[in-house]
């Protein structure tokens, strides 16, 4: 599936730390309105000072965030990576996004 037009419509910068891993039309049935359902994977990379080679991924936790756009409604899942120290086990709790 070619998904290189959704980032005109998504936050500018946002690509370049997620993947596109789906997007479903959907409708729903009371009153039979389409949305879009967008789902979206953090890359495997630690963002600012820290040094990623001392860190592991370790799975992901999900959100989903709902926008109400003039045009459309969308759902965005979100799966953000886990991070721990490989020799300390310490949780590193989430990067920081600066759009």
């Amino acid at each position: 599936m070619d998904t290189s037009y959704i980032g005109h419509f998504l936050p500018k910068g946002l690509l370049e730390y997620f993947d596109i891993t789906g997007i479903d039309e959907l409708c729903f049935v009371k009153d039979r309105s389409v949305y879009f359902q967008i789902s979206l994977e953090e890359r495997n990379m630690i963002l600012g000072d820290v040094d990623g080679t001392q860190y592991e991924s370790k799975g992901f936790t999900e959100i989903t965030l709902q926008d109400f756009s003039p045009w459309q409604s969308s759902l965005f899942g979100n799966k953000r990576r886990r991070w721990r120290h490989k020799k300390r086990l310490v949780k590193l709790s989430e990067t920081t996004f600066h759009l």
